[in-house]
């Protein structure tokens, strides 16, 4: 009888035998049906030996130096295909929206909305629809919450005067102002910045958004950023690509946590609500869902319900709070690296807005400012990833056959820095948004919002609250590096959205 271990031994080479025999066949075969061209996957770990984990944008850029615009790869066992540029990203979104239409199966996000929310099919379309009319109802794109924007600017602009010049960080209060504007459309009322619920629930976003990118607390001493790391420390995306691996400690853990901490919190405010229902009466998002769960209470098949409702207040205070926050810092930020650009924003202000407090009708006649918060977007690059998506069938693209179910990467950093698109991509120039007379110029690569059918449903009110909070603050107050500080690190954070990294600010006042 042969010893255990020699079978052990045996067992393990015929596994990598077969493992590489299938990796090797596998690859052989997307050359042959013309699947997008990448580099050869290893066994087991595909190409994450190539990957920069921690900016995996700047791998993707420089293999589509290789291999063109359109390319794949393939994460553990799973093939990828990625676009770069603004043309191919925009051919793929906006010209085949059915195509690359549908929102990509990411294992973490699929865990924590479990198929509701915005997520798939036919719920995604009626949860869509039913937001973007309780949204207008309660009014985005109307004065109604530019009302509370401008409420809103004040308490922000005051928070930035009580600190008299000195220091501060702006992290939290910015997250603190911009979350309150979702806060009272989907609830009804704002909160102040002092608030326990304000400070939990701008927590919970910006902690999953920061795990869902980085890695784990490093215990070992390692540096390495690639796939040696990847698998010592754990990631978020290690059990995106290995989900079986569940069981093991790690950052995804934390994250649905998190999740079950803001549930637990709006469970119990939609119960209050539920109670004080007055069926003639919407005052709010939540209140408007409520009234339909009421309405189809007998309809077995219907999508008014409470996993839906938590799903979507939560998609809602993620993406409503974060990206606005990322870009508001950004902006601060850029205005003490190049005070001369703040000047001239300031210049501009005074000039149409006076001493009046802004409104959004004074956007058309700044074009400056405009064209300076566009760039600020555009230079900010907080999604460089961009939102994945996957093929509904069996596509045809830029000479490639990608099949269904495949999940697309539609890279935004590259659409951003598009030299075609952006005389000077790499330096922050708000040029790029303005034509020789000095007029404001849109342009349709600025994708930050992205393209096609699942374009951001919070666009305009984006909008309204960059313009308004930005004009509000730089029209009474000048911002400037805190004494001794000479030097402005422009390199982003790491996480699924890359905002600044923490810094700290002077805030002058000017009347």
């Amino acid at each position: 009888m042969y010893p255990t271990g020699f079978f052990i031994v045996l067992l393990i080479i015929l596994f990598i035998f077969i493992t590489v025999k299938s990796t090797t066949d596998a690859w052989k075969r997307s050359i042959a049906n013309n699947f997008p061209p990448g580099p050869r996957p290893l066994p087991l770990i595909g190409n994450l030996h190539l990957l920069d984990l921690r900016r995996p944008q700047k791998t993707f850029i420089e293999l589509s130096k290789k291999y063109g615009s359109v390319f794949s790869i393939q994460l553990g066992m799973k093939k990828m295909v990625v676009l770069t540029g603004y043309e191919t990203v925009k051919d793929a979104l906006v010209n085949h929206p059915d195509e690359f239409g549908e929102r990509a199966h990411i294992p973490i996000l699929e865990d924590i909305n479990n198929g509701f929310g915005f997520s798939h099919g036919e719920n995604w379309k009626i949860m869509r629809r039913f937001t973007l009319l309780s949204l207008r109802d309660f009014g985005m794109g109307k004065k109604t919450i530019e009302d509370k924007i401008r409420e809103e600017s004040q308490f922000l602009t005051k928070y930035f005067q009580s600190h008299d010049g000195k220091p501060f960080d702006v992290t939290n209060i910015m997250n603190f102002a911009v979350a309150n504007i979702i806060i009272s459309i989907v609830l009804g009322h704002r909160f102040d910045y002092h608030h326990p619920t304000l400070l939990m629930l701008t927590q919970i976003v910006t902690e999953n958004l920061r795990l869902t990118g980085t890695p784990m607390v490093n215990r070992y001493g390692f540096t390495d950023k690639r796939v040696g790391s990847f698998i010592i420390h754990g990631y978020t995306q290690l059990y995106n690509i290995y989900p079986a691996l569940i069981f093991l400690p790690g950052n995804h853990k934390t994250v649905h946590q998190n999740i079950k901490d803001m549930h637990s919190f709006l469970r119990k405010t939609f119960l209050t609500s539920r109670i004080e229902l007055n069926s003639d009466d919407k005052r709010n998002l939540l209140e408007a869902f409520l009234i339909k769960e009421k309405e189809e209470k007998t309809n077995p098949n219907s999508y008014f319900h409470e996993r839906n409702l938590l799903c979507v207040v939560t998609s809602l205070f993620t993406a409503g709070t974060d990206t606005t926050s990322s870009t508001l810092r950004w902006g601060c930020l850029l205005m003490m690296k190049y005070p001369d650009i703040q000047r001239k924003v300031q210049e501009e202000i005074d000039r149409v807005i006076d001493s009046e407090q802004p409104r959004t009708g004074h956007r058309k006649l700044m074009p400056y400012t405009d064209a300076v918060i566009h760039e600020i977007q555009r230079f900010g690059n907080i999604l460089p990833l961009g939102l994945a998506r996957e093929t509904t069938v069996d596509t045809n693209f830029k000479g490639y056959f990608i099949p269904k179910g495949t999940h697309i990467i539609p890279l935004l950093e590259p659409v951003l820095y598009d030299k075609t698109q952006f005389a000077k991509p790499e330096e922050f120039n708000p040029q790029h948004f303005l034509d020789s007379e000095g007029m404001f110029v849109k342009n349709e690569a600025l994708m930050n919002f992205g393209a096609g059918r699942r374009i951001c449903i919070g666009q305009s009110l984006a909008r309204m609250e960059l313009f308004l909070f930005f004009t509000s603050l730089l029209q009474r107050c000048t911002l400037e590096l805190p004494p001794g500080v000479t030097h402005i690190d422009l390199s982003p954070s790491v996480g699924f959205t890359t905002p600044p990294k923490p810094y700290e600010i002077c805030a002058l006042p000017r009347c």
